[in-house]
């Protein structure tokens, strides 16, 4: 199992840029890659990806050295462990709302001592067993492997304090659609009180000297950044129909 470059930015308080993929496409992967993100987020809550889809996105991540973090369709610590034996270097948990779902999360990733993963020889993220022993692999993993949990519940905003004194936890991430749903604004993250929340908690992940995650659009990316978000992706759509627009623009008042 290589380093993972995303933990290592996040050390130093670096941020960590990915592109986040609902469709089942290595090819996509790559070219995340080459536009020069750090990390891809392969979404099977949302998406259309089976496992089998993951693990060929994984391995174009690993070929373009990009980490491959996943989010898998539930918080059930046996499709996270489905994702992580195929080789993702972490996984995004959703709708976390309490300290025991956190530390469930937390158990899903990390084998013994941190955690209590099902462990099996010779399966991808090991190599298939052909290098390192299962024991250099598990301290490996446990140092590698990152845990992402997500707040985008009412329940998990007011729980927040707790859910942060969780070990284990790489990020915490807050989601803006769920959030802005279940507290009566769908799709507006920017009504008072939906960004009331989320300011208050970032605060809150900050304070705690924990590393925040939010989604990155070129509209709100300088706040994120200044609020202390480091793990930050983009939708694909979003930054196409941004670079669309930029192209038809380029044509007006040229065509004949």
């Amino acid at each position: 199992m290589k380093p993972n470059k995303m933990k290592e930015k996040f050390a130093v308080n670096a941020p960590a840029f990915g592109l986040s993929v609902m469709i089942p496409s290595p090819q996509m992967v790559e070219m995340a890659g080459g536009l020069g993100f750090d990390w891809v987020l392969i979404d099977c809550e949302h998406g259309a990806i089976s496992l089998e889809s993951v693990e060929l996105m994984i391995m174009a991540a690993e070929a373009v050295d990009i980490t491959p973090i996943v989010r898998p369709p539930t918080k059930s610590p046996r499709e996270i462990m489905a994702v992580m034996d195929i080789g993702a270097m972490g996984v995004q948990v959703p709708h976390v709302n309490t300290a025991d779902d956190a530390r469930n999360a937390v158990a899903a990733v990390k084998y013994h001592p941190t955690g209590n993963r099902s462990m099996a020889a010779g399966i991808r993220a090991q190599g298939y067993g052909l290098g390192s022993s299962s024991e250099d692999y598990v301290e490996t993993a446990n140092r590698e492997t990152l845990a992402c949990v997500q707040l985008e519940d009412p329940e998990a905003i007011e729980n927040a304090d707790e859910i942060l004194k969780v070990d284990g936890i790489d990020v915490f991430f807050i989601g803006p659609s769920d959030l802005s749903q279940a507290m009566g604004h769908p799709g507006n993250a920017r009504a008072p009180e939906v960004a009331q929340a989320i300011d208050e908690t970032l605060a809150k992940i900050v304070a705690a000297g924990h590393t925040p995650g939010m989604p990155g659009t070129t509209e709100n990316l300088p706040d994120i950044l200044a609020k202390g978000a480091r793990y930050i992706y983009a939708h694909v759509p979003r930054l196409l129909k941004a670079a669309a627009a930029d192209y038809f623009d380029a044509a007006k008042g040229v065509q004949k």
